[in-house]
């Protein structure tokens, strides 16, 4: 299970982003503990309050639990781990709340705690945090026999192809997967022996090598968005610099967009345009039958939800009904068996609690299931519009190589016109002369 953690202040911002719907399936607030609001808002608006009495400006200690994909963890599972993280971390006593997420196939959790003791009003030291949760991490995997990830065996074996938020957004916007993105620009990086070969092979995926404002070198593509090779390639400035050369013998990042904007005829743009709309056509098909399962899952979770409600209702009124009343419940209690029939019911109303729960994740699994089933063609369809994007880039590029001599003649044909003009003007001028 991975374990992400940060110190974070903000506390109805964080709220909000947990409870937003826009990227999850299935949003569920787990639990509250230790605040007086019962409710995430409320719960982190509190938070804030009592932080206010502190200089500690990030007081929240926010965790998300990623479980392996294709695991179907249970809550009782989560919530282990989250006490193993409690004691782990000396959290034990302090307010929290824990939210699930449900995306693409997989759940994961969110648990947020508030760092401040109230008693003392100060913040509790989170020191070597990052270490400790690997240390959980790692006894998760072994308890539950999932494969630990290469990056806890050796820190050098981490996934290279890892990316930050600004490079997800950046590749959203160019329609590309930001994993793919990634492994492009290195695969570029590892082939290329020289400089002239490393822009080339960028060249040929529709990139143009570049020289940043901030950035020693960067690649512009035809949407004119900026990428850092640092970044994507992996590797550092002086590296880059070793094999590219003097960064100033390249255009700048502005030069650079201006001649790929030149180059965007109209019809180009139109060919683009079709060849981006085909490429989301088969997809929308699949978001579509993606929107309705998430709608019919809502909808399957809620009516269980008001049978549990209603069937709680009705059992709590038979087990309410066992306990004797007046004169007659208070020789019950003399003779002990007014506590014997309290305690039955206390036993059955715990038992319903853990079948409700049952019945509940055993849906949720079987939704998990589906879902999952469905995410592998949206994967897979978006895996060959990812192909046919990077496609599109290397069909821009030909054209691009192929126009390139059209309009050096179309620029050129001015000039050769006036020479020839000039030299039939002095041809038929040399006769006179003699």
């Amino acid at each position: 299970m991975i374990l992400k953690a940060k110190e974070r202040g903000d506390g109805p911002q964080l709220a909000r982003y947990l409870l937003a719907m826009r990227d999850n399936d299935h949003v569920e607030l787990h639990d509250v503990r230790g605040f007086a609001s019962d409710d995430l808002l409320g719960a982190f608006h509190e938070a804030d309050a009592i932080a206010s009495g502190t200089r500690c400006r990030k007081h929240l200690f926010s965790m998300s639990l990623n479980p392996p994909a294709g695991e179907n963890v249970s809550i009782e599972a989560f919530e282990q781990a989250i006490s193993q993280i409690e004691e782990k971390l000396g959290l034990e006593n302090q307010p929290r709340a824990v939210v699930f997420h449900e995306k693409d196939g997989r759940r994961h959790a969110h648990v947020v705690w508030s760092r401040i003791d109230p008693e003392r009003m100060r913040a509790l030291n989170m020191a070597h945090y990052k270490v400790k949760l690997r240390d959980v991490s790692q006894q998760l995997c072994r308890e539950h026999g999932w494969d630990m990830p290469r990056g806890f065996e050796d820190r050098s074996l981490r996934d290279p192809l890892n990316f930050t938020r600004a490079e997800w957004q950046q590749a959203r916007r160019a329609g590309l997967d930001p994993k793919q993105l990634k492994a492009l620009f290195q695969k570029c990086w590892k082939q290329s022996a020289s400089g002239a070969a490393f822009e080339n092979a960028l060249k040929e995926r529709g990139f143009t090598l570049a020289r940043g404002d901030r950035r020693g070198f960067v690649a512009v593509d035809y949407r004119g968005e900026i990428y850092s090779l640092t970044r994507l390639t992996g590797t550092k400035t002086k590296e880059v610099a070793a094999r590219v050369g003097d960064p100033q013998k390249l255009p700048s990042a502005d030069e650079a967009r201006a001649a790929m904007a030149a180059q965007m005829t109209e019809q180009l743009q139109s060919f683009i345009k079709d060849a981006e709309r085909e490429a989301e056509r088969g997809l929308r098909v699949l978001i579509f039958r993606r929107s309705e399962m998430t709608g019919r899952h809502r909808h399957e979770r809620q009516a269980l939800k008001e049978a549990h409600e209603e069937r709680w209702l009705t059992e709590t009124k038979e087990r309410a009904a066992r306990l004797p009343r007046g004169f007659s419940g208070i020789w019950h209690r003399i003779t002990g068996r007014y506590g014997r029939i309290r305690n039955q019911n206390e036993h059955e109303a715990w038992q319903a609690t853990l079948r409700d729960r049952a019945e509940r994740e055993s849906l949720i699994v079987r939704q998990l299931d589906e879902r999952r089933a469905l995410q592998q063609e949206i994967s897979g369809q978006r895996e060959q519009q990812q192909a046919d994007l990077l496609m599109l880039r290397q069909d821009i590029t030909r054209y691009h190589d192929m126009a390139a001599p059209e309009r050096e003649r179309q620029d050129n044909k001015p000039e050769r016109e006036g020479r020839s003009r000039s030299g039939r003007r002095r041809r038929t001028r040399s006769p006179r002369m003699e």
